[in-house]
């Protein structure tokens, strides 16, 4: 007789956010006692793998200033995901309100996630003194959170959702395909993207509950709208990441012994500005985000969100 193979039902809205709440409570850290432990950074290690960083590309270079840039460009890393935390934090406070009356399970399951997010960006502010200690003195990390987050915030919450979610993802990318398996960096280093990386992982998964609760309450012509957003928010990260790029850049010529030659100086800031890109916004090739988004979009406004990704590729 043939049977055919039973199917677990979906499991509801407050199913999901239990599961999140337990991986929070399974996965939760301090940042002394877990992460630090006492430990501090040493200025002969990399910080990120070229994967990441593209230098692998500047032949040019030699070992140390090949560190050195690899170092510059995980302070900028470092610093980068502590801003966005605060303009994520702010937008997961203001989703919890819908479950203050409501359902608890998922009230909780926000609360948490703001706890370790405002975690997260402790941890990235001590970092950032912590590697300060072992670099020249010069460095500049240009973009103002809360002036950041203001500019998000400003647009609809399916926007923001959804830039929240490529954020989260492509941590996990970048973290399980380039930095979990490269024996190079810094030990210090892969810890803290390794336990910012395990708590990222149930906020992904609230970030798409929440996305996909937006989208079913909305309309067409707010979807449209909600993508000309989203557009817009990435065409203000190039932009961000482009303004540090340049200044990573000349962070980096003013404190190397090397008179590099202009097509050197050149290539250099190309590159940076290509690794930036890559890491905050083209990663998204590398994660399952594309495949939400084409499940929740019509075809008209996928191609809106492919042409501007093209035309930053330019």
């Amino acid at each position: 007789m043939h049977m055919n193979p039973t199917i677990d039902p979906p499991l509801s809205q407050t199913d999901q956010f239990a599961r999140c709440i337990g991986a929070s409570k399974k996965v939760r850290w301090d940042i002394d006692h877990d992460v630090l432990r006492g430990r501090s950074f040493e200025s002969t290690e990399k910080l990120l793998p070229d994967a990441i960083t593209f230098i692998d590309r500047l032949e040019f270079l030699n070992d140390d200033e090949r560190r050195f840039l690899s170092q510059i460009q995980g302070r900028t890393y470092a610093n980068m995901f502590g801003l966005v935390e605060r303009f994520i934090n702010c937008k997961v406070l203001e989703l919890s309100q819908d479950y203050w009356t409501g359902d608890q399970v998922a009230l909780e399951a926000l609360i948490r996630f703001s706890d370790e997010e405002l975690k997260h960006q402790e941890l990235f502010r001590r970092i950032e003194g912590m590697i300060a200690e072992t670099m020249p003195e010069g460095y500049r990390f240009l973009p103002r959170p809360n002036e950041v987050a203001e500019v998000v915030l400003s647009k609809s919450n399916w926007a923001v959702l959804a830039l929240t979610l490529h954020i989260e993802l492509f941590t996990q990318a970048h973290y399980k395909r380039s930095i979990e398996p490269n024996q190079e960096l810094s030990p210090l280093f892969k810890d803290i993207l390794f336990f910012h990386w395990k708590e990222e992982s149930q906020h992904a998964r609230i970030d798409e509950i929440e996305l996909r609760r937006d989208h079913a309450k909305a309309t067409s012509s707010e979807i449209s709208q909600a993508v000309e957003d989203l557009i817009a928010l990435v065409a203000a990260v190039d932009s961000m990441v482009a303004i540090q790029a340049e200044a990573d850049a000349s962070y980096f010529l003013g404190n190397i012994d090397s008179a590099l030659y202009e097509e050197h100086i050149a290539t250099l800031k190309r590159t940076v500005l290509q690794a930036y890109r890559w890491q905050y916004i083209f990663s998204l090739e590398e994660t399952r985000f594309p495949k939400v988004l084409s499940e929740l979009l019509p075809s008209a406004e996928m191609l809106k969100i492919t042409q501007a990704l093209e035309s930053l590729a330019s």
